[in-house]
């Protein structure tokens, strides 16, 4: 039986992917650097630095972190003024809280985090949060999740974590722990055979666990 819920945040609490991309892809224009969804993607997958990319594609490193800069102050923007939601997270969470502990495990930076969650009851639910400051190596390494079944004092085996991506799917399966996907239209083209459970949304989870 599954005692702990361990959830990733951005495409599966909150719709924030396709503004993060939106803000890279908007920061290394003004660079004269193209950024194509495809290569986002892939790169995502190996949890590999776009920024890198235009550094070994000729731009000058410091402009490139200059850029970068500016790109945390356009997602900034984004997630303060737009629609963010997914309908229907606080009502599963609010069910799942009476039978699971839960946490959130993000690469989110913890600026962004909490800009996100400042308004929303997301984080009531949850027995901590680790962001991108709290580990050393992000996913698809398994070390934000190793960090998170050690907080928990848990065996991997007592656990499910709640993904959208390929790479976080990789850090779950690298942890030794089952993975849920949740489908995200941003990330839905990714590979996902390694999961335990394939949803359409959250509100099939609880179902999910009880059977």
């Amino acid at each position: 039986m599954k005692r702990f819920i361990l959830w990733d945040n951005d495409g599966v609490l909150v719709d924030t992917e396709h503004w993060y991309f939106t803000a890279t892809q908007r920061a290394l224009a003004e660079i004269n650097f193209t950024l194509e969804k495809k290569t986002y993607l892939e790169r995502m997958v190996q949890g590999a630095s776009s920024w890198e990319l235009a550094i070994e594609q000729g731009i000058d490193k410091g402009l490139a972190e200059a850029q970068r800069t500016r790109r945390d102050a356009y997602y900034q923007e984004y997630l303060a003024r737009e629609n963010i939601e997914i309908p229907g997270v606080e009502t599963v969470l609010a069910t799942l809280a009476k039978t699971h502990q839960m946490a959130i495990i993000t690469t989110s930076r913890r600026p962004d985090f909490n800009l996100v969650h400042q308004r929303r009851n997301i984080t009531h639910y949850m027995d901590f949060v680790l962001a991108r400051e709290d580990y050393k190596k992000s996913k698809p390494d398994p070390e934000p999740y190793l960090a998170g079944l050690e907080r928990f004092d848990a065996h991997p085996q007592e656990c499910l974590v709640v993904e959208d991506s390929q790479r976080g799917l990789q850090a779950a399966i690298a942890a030794g722990i089952d993975c849920a996907i949740v489908h995200n239209a941003f990330t839905a083209g990714q590979n996902f055979s390694g999961a335990r459970y394939r949803i359409t949304s959250l509100a099939e989870l609880p179902g999910v666990l009880s059977a």
